[in-house]
Order: C-alpha cells, then sequence, then structure tokens
C-alpha cells in the first residue's frame, strides 16, 4: 500500500557538524552526479513541487539541504518524520578543485559520523552505463557500512523494451543483485512508491554499526 504523505517542508542548510539537524528522527541522504535528478526525485517523493530547487545549471547544490517529511506507512498508523539530506552533487560542477575538495570533506564527514542517518540513495542515470563517479560513490558508501538503495532516474527517457536492459547493466556493473534498482521517473510517477517503502522500512530500523561510536546529532 503506497505510503501517505501529510506535510513536507524545507528544514535548513549545512555546511559543518554544528549546522546539522538535531533531534532523533531518521535521516535518508540523497546522492549523485550533478544533474541527475536528485531534486526532482525529492520533490516526487514530498508530494511537492517545489521543495527542492530543480536547476538546468549542474552544481548548484553546494551544501547539506536537509527537508522534513511526516509520512503515514498506512492509512491507519500515526504519522512518521523522516529528515531526508540532498548532498552535492559530483561530476559537472564548474569550481575549483580547493572548493571540491572542501565539499568532499564535507559529504565524508557527515556520511561517516552522521548517528540518525539510515540509508543513502545513490541515484544514477538509466539512460548510460554508470559512471567511474557512480562505481566511486557506491564503494565508499559501502566503506562507511551504510545501507545503500541504487535509483535509475530518468526511465521515461527509455522505450518499455529498454528499461529492463538498462536495470540489468546497471546492477551487473554496479555489482548488484537482480532486482535491486528502482526505476524512477520524477516525469511519470514510476518508482515513488518502491522506494517509499523501502526507506520507509529502514527509518524503522537501528542506527548502522559503524556510527555507534560518533557524535550524535
Amino acid at each position: 500500500m503506497p505510503v501517505q504523505v501529510v506535510s513536507a517542508g524545507f528544514l535548513r542548510t549545512a555546511t559543518k557538524h554544528d549546522e546539522w539537524p538535531l533531534g532523533p528522527d531518521p535521516e535518508v541522504a540523497f546522492v549523485g552526479r550533478s544533474n541527475v535528478g536528485k531534486s526532482s526525485m525529492l520533490n516526487a517523493l514530498a508530494g511537492r513541487k517545489q521543495l527542492a530547487r530543480v536547476s538546468s545549471t549542474p552544481g548548484r547544490t553546494r551544501a547539506l539541504q536537509f527537508f522534513e517529511v511526516s509520512f503515514r506507512p498506512t492509512p491507519a498508523a500515526r504519522p512518521r518524520r523522516l529528515r531526508l539530506c540532498d548532498l552535492p552533487g559530483y561530476g559537472y560542477a564548474k569550481v575549483s578543485h580547493a572548493e571540491r575538495d572542501r565539499w568532499a570533506a564535507m559529504i565524508e564527514d557527515y556520511l561517516r559520523e552522521r548517528d540518525v542517518l539510515r540509508a543513502v540513495v545513490l541515484i544514477v542515470d538509466a539512460r548510460h552505463p554508470p559512471s567511474a563517479g557512480d562505481a566511486d560513490a557506491l564503494a565508499f558508501l559501502r566503506s562507511t557500512g551504510r545501507a545503500v538503495v541504487l535509483a535509475a532516474t530518468k526511465i521515461d527517457k527509455l522505450s518499455r523494451n529498454d528499461r529492463t536492459a538498462a536495470l540489468a547493466r546497471a546492477e551487473r556493473e554496479l555489482g548488484l543483485s537482480r532486482g535491486e534498482a528502482v526505476p524512477f521517473s520524477a516525469v511519470e510517477g514510476t518508482g515513488t512508491d518502491p522506494l517509499w517503502s523501502r526507506l520507509a522500512a529502514l527509518a524503522e530500523g537501528a542506527p548502522t554499526d559503524e556510527s555507534s561510536g560518533s557524535r550524535r546529532r
């Protein structure tokens, strides 16, 4: 049964530890190549057209962007809260090496130390084979012990016959099991319910073991 979003809103922007939102609410982060459709995915999941800013210019997100969503996993359930974190994209941004290094340090700090982080959604473009950046991102996320959900976005750009092959290619090249990738299209609405189902289940789980020794924020 589809998750029902009760409310959704922007929470805050952060570039360092002290700016991360406080409280025990579970969190899910979203990462992917610049211009892969992160903002459109966040808006589709929240059911809000302008929750996250969608830009035609890659690299606009230069900090951690936090959003708060209240949802019901079933119609009779009490509302639960989940924070979403939009991470800066990788690949296209026209910035200095120093700026890229700052982004990398900010993201690594968050992914390694954020206690309430339950999972990371790694977004790839279904139209193309996974890039070296996608493979590197997955390897790093695995090294942190984080649960990873792979979402193949822009699936609407492919014919119905090509979609299955594109998903299988992404799973094969990234070393995932068949059926792990979630096909997603913000245009069609494809994948919103399956992705929400995974995120809601992960939000109910315990923090990952790797975060047990880090500062709780």
